[in-house]
């Protein structure tokens, strides 16, 4: 925790240095650069940060718009990433959105995936699959697997062995981040939202 302050004051004094000016006069994309690096509380929770965060959201869904840059800070635009990593034992995967010809142009990487074998503990796969409408409301998604014997008749009474367990991936609280060098160069990241 005392890292990100030091790393917040230190990006004050290379926003402020050259004239010693307080936060208020520096350009809107230093305020916005500061602002987005506040942790405790989050720029929601410091008055100062209100106009400027708000001013950037407002702008952002207008048609051109260009991520303002706080050049003395040497952080740049920030990045986004909607989604945290998937769980220990499960890879990402993705849900078809459209028809299936445009499967692999419309794809989210917003499930996360895993094999498992339905039969080594079917007590235990009961417990925690075997309510369809609980699936359901949690967004899982079971696909039952065959073999290319009896393909058809495994798949129509899904009595295969190996199922794809299919969850939806966690998303992030705080879906922005800047990564912001601090005074050796080495870049910390900071995460940030911006729900008003």
């Amino acid at each position: 925790m005392k890292h990100l302050l030091y790393a917040a004051a230190g990006l004050a004094a290379l926003a402020f240095a050259p004239t010693g000016a307080n936060a208020q006069d520096a350009s809107w994309g230093c305020q916005v650069l500061l602002c987005a690096a506040s942790q405790s509380p989050s720029w929601q929770g410091v008055p100062y940060c209100i106009p400027p965060m708000k001013k950037l959201i407002a702008a952002m869904s207008r048609p051109g718009f260009d991520w303002p840059i706080c050049r003395e800070a040497k952080a740049g635009e920030p990045g986004r990433e909607e989604y945290e990593e998937c769980p220990a034992g499960t890879k990402v995967g993705y849900t078809e959105s459209g028809n299936h010809d445009d499967w692999n142009r419309n794809r989210e990487p917003n499930r996360c995936v895993k094999t498992v074998d339905r039969c080594e503990n079917r007590a235990q796969f009961q417990s925690l699959y075997g309510d369809e409408e609980a699936n359901r409301r949690a967004g899982i998604i079971i696909s039952y697997s065959y073999n290319s014997n009896s393909s058809a008749l495994v798949a129509r009474n899904n009595s295969g062995c190996k199922v794809q367990i299919s969850t939806p991936r966690p998303r992030r609280a705080n879906d922005w981040y800047f990564d912001i060098p601090n005074d050796k160069g080495v870049k910390e990241r900071f995460w940030f939202n911006l729900r008003t």
